[in-house]
């Protein structure tokens, strides 16, 4: 075996992985606090992207700034989505509000492709473009630096949602809806805190993942792989949300590498099926989870 070339492979990987894992977050901050299956968390990370290109690129805004709007746009979509059509489905069953997200996904795909077209574009060069080295291996820029931006803002959830109030009613209200709301807390709030998070975060992973290979409309099936992620890692957590996204980034990288492109998603779908067969609610799940 080619040691140099499976240390490059595994590198790529890595930094697929963080993007999986940054994704992953998203939708489990939403099913922990409203037990929802956001279907649509890669058209959101999609939205995410083309705001930043609209910024960016159409009004001419400074990067960081683009950024900041997209951000800040996503999480507002987040927030009216949560209030306009997940809130009026509480105490449904939970296909029917599953079906709405996937309704919802469809809709973000047709206003993109109603806005900017089906055609792929690209987003403006904002990351270092130098040749990043590990030893003798070599990354590319771009999922090097993908990668260490996904650490940083998975690091700040973990702590945010340790330390800060809101955080600490996030995880009341996912522990017991019932005793949050005898405590005080303000559940619907919650809700929306949480659609909140998972919109800025799908748009900060959409503007990483759109600058690796560009935006288009069918960027929707990235949330593919993170759905693979979040059933793998577990529905309702998050240490499995960040194990199951490096998980599944090195597997498909090693998989393309040493079996083909085409056995990329093949393989995370085979290792989908087994841990479901063997544990049903994912490696880190809570064993009472339901199944749709």
């Amino acid at each position: 075996m080619d040691m140099l070339f499976f240390l490059e492979v595994t590198l790529a990987g890595l930094g697929s992985g963080g993007l999986y894992a940054l994704a992953a977050l998203a939708f489990v901050i939403v099913y922990k606090a409203t037990r929802v299956v956001n279907i649509a968390i890669g058209e959101f990370l999609m939205l995410g992207a083309y705001v930043f290109y609209a910024f960016a690129t159409g009004m001419e805004w400074p990067i960081w700034l683009a950024i900041v709007g997209a951000v800040v746009v996503s999480g507002a979509l987040g927030a009216l989505v949560e209030r306009l059509t997940i809130r009026p489905m509480l105490g449904e069953a939970p296909i029917s509000v599953f079906m709405v997200t996937v309704g919802l996904a469809s809709i973000l795909v047709g206003v993109v492709e109603l806005i900017w077209t089906a055609d792929q574009r690209r987003l403006p060069e904002f990351m270092p473009r130098s040749p990043v080295m590990v030893g003798e291996a070599f990354v590319a820029p771009k999922v090097f630096y993908g990668f260490w931006v996904a650490v940083v803002l998975a690091l700040l959830v973990l702590v945010v949602f340790r330390y800060w109030r809101g955080g600490v009613a996030l995880r009341a209200t996912a522990s017991d809806q019932g005793a949050a709301y005898a405590m005080g807390i303000n559940v619907p709030r919650v809700f929306s805190l949480a659609w909140v998070a998972a919109g800025a975060l799908a748009a900060v992973s959409g503007v990483i993942v759109g600058a690796i290979g560009g935006i288009s409309s069918s960027m929707g099936v990235f949330g593919l792989s993170v759905l693979v992620v979040v059933i793998v890692g577990g529905l309702d957590s998050v240490a499995g949300a960040l194990v199951g996204g490096v998980f599944i980034g090195l597997l498909e990288a090693w998989a393309g590498a040493y079996l083909g492109g085409e056995f990329k998603l093949l393989a995370t779908f085979i290792v989908l099926v087994v841990v479901l067969m063997v544990r049903p609610y994912g490696l880190f799940g809570t064993r009472e989870i339901e199944r749709l």
